[in-house]
């Protein structure tokens, strides 16, 4: 058996970032979320949703309550490097391994991240997953449009002070 750790989210200008945990062998699927307040001043800079990220990744793993010898593999991405340090602590180098997630595991974490923005009544575009400038665009007009959502927005990035819509926060 194998439990799958992936994130979705962390490059959108929405929302906070889902971590979802996945077992294939038993079509098992938790997640849950870092909060956007992490990606906004002043905790963005001090890159606090990394160890919120190795928090939760542990909370999905014991929630999937793990076999003896039971293998975890968790994305390659940087947001999930501190979750991968807590995890080989806690279960050892030989049981964790950094993969690129795909499949039915991605599915459902990028699906969980959708349904949390559709949430908020954003509608992403289609394959936003294969076009990240066009999917930005996108939701920097849906944001100039709703002001009232910026809250939920990652204004914590520097970059974003190029646009008006951020330099007022």
């Amino acid at each position: 058996m194998t439990i799958l750790i992936d994130d979705a989210g962390y490059g959108d200008l929405l929302f906070g970032v889902v971590i979802g945990s996945y077992r294939p062998e038993t079509d098992v699927f938790f997640y849950d979320v870092i909060d956007v307040k992490y990606f906004q001043k002043p905790l963005f800079a001090k890159k606090l949703y990394l160890n919120e990220a190795g928090s939760i990744a542990q909370r999905l793993v014991e929630r999937q309550r793990p076999e003896e010898g039971e293998r975890i593999k968790i994305c390659r991405g940087d947001i999930l490097d501190k979750a991968a340090e807590i995890l080989i602590e806690s279960y050892g180098k030989e049981r964790v391994e950094r993969v690129k997630v795909e499949g039915r595991a991605q599915e459902l974490i990028e699906g969980a991240y959708i349904d949390e923005i559709r949430n908020l009544g954003y509608q992403s575009i289609p394959d936003r997953t294969e076009k990240w400038a066009k999917s930005f665009f996108h939701m920097l007009r849906w944001l100039n449009a709703h002001p009232k959502m910026l809250k939920y927005s990652k204004s914590g990035w520097p970059r974003l002070k190029r646009f008006k819509l951020f330099r007022r926060s």
